[in-house]
């Protein structure tokens, strides 16, 4: 949705005001002068805040907290350290939300597609094209981090020199450690790999059961899974304060440097999603003789939607509307899409892959290829079910620094940017599931001739 020209204009002139403000700060100039440019950055500030007030909107803010925090940690560092507690606060919550959310989203998105003998042919092709594609986002994400490095350089005061090392682990023993003997003891410990396995497996004996059975159940893991969505909307009203104080407390310590990275993550996110787009979905669709584009034109407006709101769920009556438009059969829609949604986040697992690796990399961990593997084969699992809830990503991405160990503290670093980051990997989404209906209904032989014109 378009912004009305009054309040593009005061996003516009703020971020323009503090950028070039906080530019000039890093010149050689007089003590008046600086004085100066850090009125400009707080005027800058001021007419962000007041487009931020006007869209009522939690993106801007996180957006706004960043930039905010960021002044404060500046221009008074020895009060700024004082909010930590805000961001300990906000991590706690976090902490709390990501088994129970894991699970009843894994459970349900598997279970609440019926029973998995009717669902055919259709089905296992779907998935087998969902996690294909899912891993290949997943590996590019994990390249192009290792490739630009985006968060070495980023100096954090809680991983100065005194964090663990990543633990070694035998890939016997990662195999044995994935399986979980206590789904209550893999729940308190924060085993998250082991909780998506649990309900992973329980999805499909769930799924398996006759529907007279299984619905009461299915219900339920719904209903738990939506309640916990709401949890997590509820947290994030915090993202906020925790990610200006984050900012704040970590530009009290490290300078204003810490932009650097996030930067260079934010073009490294966005040419690795020119490059999944050129050298995998477009030859996928080239394979699968899907008509460009015919598929640009029913595409463009789901994804817009979903570029503009960052959220997924936004752009679905609109994808599935289009796409039945390009002359796919209901059925076909109405089962590829939703499952989709839950199974096949292109976007969502390549920003995951590398936001982890990042996070390794400010923190100084070194992690070779096969605990790469290891990660990757993890977020497979965990990167499914999250598309419902703006930045819900952080969820899994902080089950995953659990699981190897990684500190938390640059995940709220990461919150700074992720607003602008998550437009980009949610269209990615969209795009992603409506070639996915296309390329299925050709497998099924149910894409009309006039679409290959």
């Amino acid at each position: 949705m378009a912004l009305p020209k009054m309040q593009r204009a005061l996003a516009v002139g703020g971020i323009t005001l503090f950028a070039l403000a906080a530019a000039a700060s890093f010149s050689t100039v007089s003590p008046a002068l600086l004085t100066l440019e850090e009125a400009f950055r707080l005027l800058g500030l001021g007419i962000f805040a007041v487009f931020a007030w006007k869209q009522r909107s939690l993106t801007p803010w996180i957006f706004f907290a960043m930039l905010a925090g960021g002044e404060l940690g500046h221009d008074a560092p020895a009060f700024a350290t004082n909010f930590k507690f805000l961001s300990d606060i906000f991590l706690r919550l976090i902490k709390t939300i990501v088994a129970p959310l894991i699970m009843a989203s894994l459970i349900n998105g598997i279970a609440g597609h019926g029973d998995l003998r009717q669902v055919g042919r259709m089905g296992v092709k779907a998935l087998i094209y969902f996690e294909v594609v899912t891993t290949f986002a997943l590996a590019i994400g994990m390249v192009a981090i290792n490739i630009s490095k985006a968060g070495v350089g980023l100096v954090l005061p809680a991983a100065s020199g005194t964090l663990p090392p990543a633990v070694p682990m035998h890939w016997q023993d990662f195999i044995v450690h994935i399986f979980p003997e206590n789904i209550a003891k893999s729940i308190a410990e924060g085993q998250i790999l082991q909780v998506a396995v649990f309900a992973t497996i329980f999805g499909i004996g769930l799924a398996l059961l006759p529907e007279a059975k299984r619905t009461p159940l299915v219900r339920i893991t719904e209903s738990f899974a939506e309640a916990m969505f709401k949890f997590t909307g509820l947290v994030m009203y915090l993202a906020p304060l925790a990610v200006g104080a984050a900012m704040a407390y970590t530009v009290a310590h490290a300078g204003a440097s810490v932009l650097l990275p996030l930067g260079k993550l934010l073009l490294t996110l966005y040419a690795s999603i020119v490059i999944f787009v050129l050298i995998i979905l477009v030859p996928i669709a080239l394979w699968a003789r899907v008509p460009l584009r015919r598929f640009a034109e029913f595409v463009a407006e789901p994804a817009t939607i979903a570029f503009a709101t960052a959220t997924s769920e936004a752009a679905l009556p609109t994808a599935m509307e289009n796409m039945e438009s390009f002359g796919i059969p209901r059925r076909v829609v109405s089962f590829v899409i939703p499952t989709g949604y839950s199974f096949n986040l292109d976007g969502s697992a390549l920003y995951l892959s590398m936001a982890s690796l990042f996070v390794a990399q400010s923190a100084n961990i070194h992690m070779g290829w096969g605990e790469q593997a290891m990660m990757l084969a993890m977020l497979v699992l965990t990167s499914k079910g999250v598309a419902g809830v703006p930045r819900a990503v952080l969820v899994v991405l902080m089950a995953t620094a659990t699981t190897f160990n990684l500190p938390m503290e640059p995940m709220l670093v990461l919150l700074g940017v992720d607003a602008v980051m998550d437009m980009g990997r949610t269209a990615l989404n969209v795009v992603g599931n409506c070639l996915a209906c296309v390329v299925i209904a050709r497998w099924e032989g149910e894409l009309p001739a006039y679409t290959e014109e």
